[in-house]
């Protein structure tokens, strides 16, 4: 049975954080109200720095919320898991920024299409249009999303914003009309910006997120819309056929079905099949495969005393000399070398 996980209530409490203009909403929030929320902790006294820790239905997962300006959130997500569900809507006034660093994120928007975003990518869209499911393929995931009130930030809008003239509101027409959700590949202009959020020291916070805050709100004034190519949608249908199918190749990786022989199983075109599982989970069938059973060897190598050829047979390689070649291409070292390196695990 399907459960209902965090994101619907941290997503409300964090909806109603940002309109009280950043002061400590504990009181009005109490853990005891929130779905899924096993902790909400103050960092401060302030409410400057707020962090959510919450079960997922496979795992956990943390969302550590700054209050950078009037009506301006700057959230670092990490989640250890594939999954967190919601049903519930939010302000369409209320834009949110993601940008993945590690992993992959995956929304089901709510014209019933699946967006996926990479490593370094980018998506704007509206929190009313926030999917039912945000889904984790890799079943890890670390980002970082910055959320406008976009009345209030238009009422008060931050330092430099203010004398440019620049309208906040008007971001909504230009990334979002019609319900769209705006997504940009990555670049070296949005890897700088949020490439440095990451590696922020405590003391140096509050003034670097203001500043990086305002500098990706003018890079995104300078964005060009029609000059974006957009990031491919799939169908629910399609997503769900595919993660059957990659439950299917995980569980015995002895077997090698063929991308004929699951398109046949299934009933999904060839190059439906593989086009939506490259989007899904970022690679192609093969390459994933091979990076799995790989990552798979390498804890049987830390984890058990059985043999490579063993472990070779149990990824699906009865050859052990094409499974020494495959182990060095992913892990960059020879399958003895690395038990040998990783013995002490």
């Amino acid at each position: 049975m399907r459960k209902n996980y965090i994101i619907k209530d941290a997503r409300r409490i964090l909806a109603e954080q940002i309109r009280d203009n950043g002061m400590n909403t504990m009181n009005k929030n109490p853990i005891t109200n929130a779905t899924g929320l096993s902790a909400i902790i103050p960092k401060d006294n302030d409410g400057y720095c707020t962090v959510y820790k919450m079960d997922c239905e496979d795992g956990l997962g943390l969302m550590t919320v700054y209050q950078v300006y009037t009506g301006i959130q700057l959230i670092y997500n990490d989640f250890e898991a594939t999954s967190c569900y919601w049903d519930g809507t939010i302000d369409k006034n209320v834009l949110e920024i993601n940008h993945c660093r590690e992993g992959r994120e995956g929304s089901v928007l709510q014209s019933g299409s699946c967006l996926y975003l990479g490593e370094g990518d980018l998506s704007i869209h509206t929190m009313d249009n926030c999917a039912s499911e945000m889904a984790f393929p890799l079943k890890h995931y670390r980002g970082i999303s910055v959320v406008l009130d976009l009345e209030l930030v238009s009422q008060n809008p931050p330092g430099i914003l203010a004398e440019s003239g620049i309208g906040i509101a008007d971001f909504k027409n230009k990334f979002c009309a019609d319900g769209a959700c705006f997504v940009m590949r990555a670049k070296d202009e949005i890897e700088h910006i949020f490439s440095e959020l990451y590696s922020v020291p405590d003391r140096l916070q509050k003034p670097y997120f203001m500043l990086k805050v305002q500098e990706l709100l003018l890079f995104l004034c300078m964005v060009d819309v029609n000059k974006e190519k957009q990031r491919e949608l799939y169908t629910s249908p399609q997503v769900e056929i595919v993660r059957d199918i990659h439950k299917r190749l995980i569980s015995n990786l002895q077997e090698r079905p063929t991308i004929e022989e699951l398109s046949k199983e299934y009933l999904i075109n060839t190059a439906t099949l593989k086009d939506t599982f490259k989007g899904v989970y970022g690679q192609p069938i093969g390459t994933y495969m091979k990076v799995y059973r790989m990552k798979q060897a390498a804890a049987l190598l830390r984890q058990t005393q059985a043999t490579i050829a063993e472990i070779a047979s149990q990824v699906g390689y009865e050859n052990q000399s094409k499974f020494a070649t495959a182990f060095r291409d992913v892990m960059k070292i020879a399958p003895a070398e690395y038990r040998k390196q990783n013995s002490g695990d």
